[in-house]
């Protein structure tokens, strides 16, 4: 298997500012659409394949996606009078733009990866296989910014990674405020 991932050229990162976008990306299955083209530019037929759904089903989630500017055509191939569409991303990362839409509304929410991993990681968990942290820190808003930054360098770390193992892992990070976690009280001198 090629070390490039994927097989075809993609922008770095795109930040999704249309109501269209956030909800193209906040299925499930789309998103894992999106994730198995990180590994290379696929058909419909082999991206229903992969995720046992009809063909038919694949293929509206696929235009979806692609209407939406996070897919495109990479290629084609000429089988039995018939041109066969391999799709790639639009980019390695994705990010939900923070605010308002261009009409002035807020944008919807995307679907909440923590609830996703959750689903995902329950086998691992019953099997002692999962490796996970949760930590809390008080620190101002601009400290937190800036270690989100390293996150996310080390979440496209990641992206990159040849796929060449046997078993595929999640990898899930978040960093979020929490304004009713306890603190203690300010010590007395």
């Amino acid at each position: 298997m090629s070390n490039n991932v994927p097989d075809y050229e993609l922008a770095d990162t795109i930040v999704l500012t249309t109501p269209e976008q956030v909800r193209a990306i906040g299925d499930p299955l789309r998103t894992t659409i999106l994730g198995l083209l990180h590994e290379r530019a696929a058909t419909v037929t082999e991206l229903a394949t992969a995720v046992k759904r009809p063909k038919s089903t694949v293929a509206h989630h696929v235009n979806v996606l692609a209407e939406a500017g996070l897919l495109y055509v990479v290629r084609t191939r000429r089988v039995r009078a018939i041109d066969e569409r391999y799709y790639g991303r639009t980019a390695r990362m994705f990010y939900v733009g923070v605010g308002q839409a261009p009409g002035g509304g807020p944008l919807p929410l995307d679907f909440n990866d923590f609830e996703v991993a959750a689903r995902e990681s329950a086998a691992a968990y019953q099997a002692h296989q999962l490796y996970a942290f949760i930590r809390h820190a008080r620190i101002p808003p601009d400290r937190a910014t800036e270690f989100w930054h390293r996150i996310k360098d080390l979440v496209q770390e990641f992206d990159l990674l040849p796929r060449s193992g046997e078993t595929t892992y999640g990898f899930a990070v978040g960093l979020y405020p929490m304004t009713d976690y306890p603190t203690l009280p300010v010590e007395e001198e």
